[in-house]
């Protein structure tokens, strides 16, 4: 379905832009949003560099439940507020943070991630959910990987039902 050779000789924007080819193409072709959520974690994974999870988490009431996902298991819920995720869900706002130890309140489902991004994921006014992808290594994810991200996460609202 994706052919993902040769991305090691892209650059970053090149591998992004790909990405977002991808992801475009996975939700023109496909209706059902797990597996969409599925597939959209796996590309992330393979095309960005250095990082140990990428995935999403799903609005359930009060709090986020874990959704389809790439990486080490995870927390299976986190209440709105709290955490990264908890935080970027509560006020609808992307969370960028360099250095997870020192957020408060971080969860550390995987001691060996370091920087984090979180993308809410809204649509009609609506949270349904946030995408997070971490990094091992700190201060990974900068504003090229926000523009990228934030592209990927409209292509999904753009397509959701």
């Amino acid at each position: 379905m994706f052919k993902f050779s040769n991305i090691e000789k892209m650059t970053r924007e090149e591998r992004y832009k790909l990405m977002i080819n991808f992801v475009t193409s996975q939700m023109s072709s496909e209706n059902d949003i797990l597996a969409n959520l599925s597939n959209i974690s796996a590309i992330i994974y393979v095309m960005i560099d250095d990082i140990n999870w990428s995935g999403f988490y799903l609005k359930r009431g009060d709090e986020l439940v874990l959704g389809p996902f790439q990486g080490k298991p995870a927390c299976n819920r986190i209440k709105i507020g709290h955490g990264v995720c908890g935080t970027a869900a509560k006020l609808r706002k992307i969370q960028r943070v360099e250095n997870v130890e020192e957020f408060p309140g971080h969860i550390a489902c995987d001691c060996e991630s370091k920087s984090e991004i979180v993308i809410p994921i809204i649509k009609n006014d609506e949270l349904y959910g946030v995408l997070d992808i971490d990094s091992p290594f700190l201060k990974r994810f900068l504003d090229l990987e926000e523009k990228y991200l934030v592209k990927l996460v409209d292509k999904l609202v753009e397509y959701m039902k």
